[in-house]
């Protein structure tokens, strides 16, 4: 796994989103930073306590110029029952193929309760609107994730 590092240019993408519709990384830079959040599977505890701290932080992100896109390699349908459930307010992508997640290095080998096995790391880049990884969020706890990036984008 050959994580990117901030400084390094970010894959282009598009992927459909929890309607079917396509998003484009391209696209949204056009308009704000980008928070592009990976995390392994929707409806679990801890990506559910991540995905509604960002919920809960939507407007003061909002504020500070940053989109947020959460991408796992869950099927279209479970996204939708994902935001549904839990009221998110942002896009979920669906990367069934973990090509993107491949192209960013967060596809590998994880340890979970004894068992070897390859999936989702949980990390996060926050992108400028150039298209360059500004920053990269490797060190949280779930339930921290969006302490942590508000924290960066203020400057703290």
């Amino acid at each position: 796994m050959n994580t990117l590092k901030a400084g390094d240019q970010a894959p282009l993408f598009t992927l459909q989103n929890q309607h079917g519709d396509d998003i484009s990384l391209l696209q949204t830079l056009q308009q704000h930073k980008v928070l592009v959040y990976f995390y392994p599977r929707a409806m679990t505890p801890g990506c559910t306590t991540q995905a509604c701290g960002l919920r809960d932080s939507h407007d003061a992100l909002a504020a500070l110029g940053v989109t947020v896109l959460g991408i796992s390699p869950d099927p279209v349908a479970k996204l939708q029952r994902f935001i549904d459930k839990y009221q998110l307010n942002f896009d979920l992508l669906s990367d069934e193929d973990h090509s993107v997640a491949d192209a960013f290095g967060v596809w590998g080998e994880k340890k979970f309760m004894g068992k070897v096995k390859d999936g989702v790391h949980r990390i996060s880049f926050l992108i400028d609107q150039s298209g360059h990884i500004e920053h990269v969020f490797n060190k949280f706890k779930t339930k921290d994730h969006h302490e942590v990036v508000l924290d960066y984008l203020n400057g703290k």
